[in-house]
């Protein structure tokens, strides 16, 4: 969005097409980054499906990056647990409750 400073170290994202979801799981992958300085997100109007995530980085660092590498982490985060649940199916770890 305008309002970027020219190395990208101060930039605010519009991210289309996702919510609180994706937005705070983004958020907290972010802060994670001992570069960032500042992390936030918010959703324009309840109506409107997107959200504005706000990164500010440390020492002229890319918040560019720092996005590309929040995605990637939870990519990896999401791969990692599908693949535990899926072993934890195939194992027949789970408990089965019964309707009363």
């Amino acid at each position: 969005l305008p309002g970027h400073s020219a190395d990208y170290s101060h930039a605010t994202f519009c991210i289309e097409e996702e919510d609180h979801t994706l937005g705070n799981a983004l958020r907290w992958m972010i802060m994670k980054n001992p570069k960032v300085e500042f992390c936030g997100y918010s959703m324009p109007h309840p109506s409107e499906y997107k959200i504005n995530l706000r990164i500010q980085m440390y020492d002229n660092h890319s918040s560019l990056e720092a996005l590309q590498q929040a995605l990637s982490q939870l990519d990896d985060l999401a791969a990692a647990i599908e693949e535990k649940y899926t072993a934890s199916l195939e194992a027949e770890q789970w408990e089965q409750g019964e309707d009363k």
